[in-house]
């Protein structure tokens, strides 16, 4: 059978199964105090149409298209009338069914359906139960429907944040081999010594690069003993002219990083340092302390206007992807004070570092 045939058949049957127990409770309610079972009968079933077509109105119409659009003035004026036609409905059941069934004898009628007060509230106070019932539906479907969007635009937020973090990763290799190559091509019009031993360095990089950077985490470890590297590879290109000091503390293993976060410092530091007195001096210290990495840097630097932003797209790369992988969770801050550059980072919570 097809889905929609089958909905519509238990929408059908439920609805059926409700009026017939609305008639049956009518019947209870009007046969109360009395023993003229067709006349009750005839009554529950005139009085029956009467409900269905106010509740079905109620919940179909003016609720929809007045209440829940909050045009409340229209919907207290509409449901006004619709009382007005309802009542006169009602009266004529009342004196029909006293008319046709009882020959205008008003006092066999049963006492509970004299009252056209109480027959009103009897037929309003099923209206309003569905009309009740509706809306609660309706809110549960209004709810899961947001929540669902909510899902979507979160989803649709993860994506984009993944393919923006795959983009920022894809602008490390072109960054960083930039710079290498630069000096390996250097090295190869002097026809230097060197040149085997500087692609050798690079080709131990290119593995980390390439193997490494598409990981949601690697080890701090691993990416300090890849700095270490790319200083040896810059010693050989600044030869004599280079003054380094690194300094890191006992580092676990299990403590995990963004691949190629603290590399770009180091590369900014030797593309954009100065020479001072014939030395281009750099500084490093890495400390992690339980889960919290502290990460200090600083090169000699000249600031003038040809120089004026230390870092390009690196350092900017870094603090998207700060912002991607811990957001809120970070602290970041780069100036120049007496002819040096300080680039200070320090992530907290390692631990807590997302899988992006």
């Amino acid at each position: 059978m097809d889905l929609r045939k089958f909905i519509k058949l238990k929408y059908i049957l439920f609805h059926t199964i409700f009026w017939v127990s609305v008639w049956f409770f009518f019947y209870y309610f009007f046969s109360y105090n009395s023993n003229d079972t067709v006349y009750v009968i005839w009554f529950s079933s005139c009085l029956l149409p009467v409900t269905m077509i106010v509740t079905y109105f109620v919940v179909y119409f003016l609720v929809p298209k007045y209440l829940l659009t909050k045009k409340y003035l229209l919907f207290a004026l509409y449901s006004f009338y619709t009382l007005i036609f309802s009542s006169y409905i009602i009266v004529l059941v009342i004196y029909g069914c006293l008319i046709f069934l009882l020959s205008f004898n008003i006092s066999v009628m049963p006492p509970m359906s004299k009252n056209f007060f109480f027959i009103l509230i009897l037929v309003y106070l099923v209206a309003g139960i569905i009309s009740f019932i509706s809306l609660l539906n309706h809110n549960f479907k209004t709810t899961s429907r947001n929540k669902e969007l909510h899902n979507k635009i979160l989803a649709t937020q993860l994506q984009l944040k993944e393919q923006e973090l795959h983009y920022l990763k894809m602008q490390i290799h072109p960054h960083f081999l930039f710079n290498t190559l630069n000096t390996i091509y250097g090295f190869a019009l002097k026809q230097s010594k060197q040149t085997p031993e500087i692609i050798l360095k690079l080709s131990n990089l290119l593995d980390y690069i390439l193997y490494q950077v598409n990981k949601p985490k690697v080890s701090l470890k691993e990416e300090v003993l890849h700095i270490k590297e790319y200083i040896e590879l810059e010693k050989i290109r600044f030869q004599d002219t280079l003054k380094v000091t690194f300094n890191s503390t006992e580092i676990n293993e299990e403590i995990l990083i963004a691949p190629m976060l603290l590399i770009p410092f180091v590369e900014n530091a030797f593309k954009h340092g100065s020479l001072e007195n014939g030395f281009l001096r750099v500084e490093i210290k890495v400390v992690v302390k339980e889960f919290q990495l502290d990460f200090f840097i600083r090169n000699t630097f000249i600031n003038n206007n040809a120089t004026k932003e230390n870092g390009g797209i690196g350092l900017e790369n870094i603090r998207k992807r700060l912002d991607l992988y811990n957001s809120n969770n970070y602290r970041l801050e780069n100036y120049i004070k007496d002819n040096w550059y300080f680039a200070e980072l320090s992530i907290f919570n390692l631990n807590t570092l997302k899988n992006v």
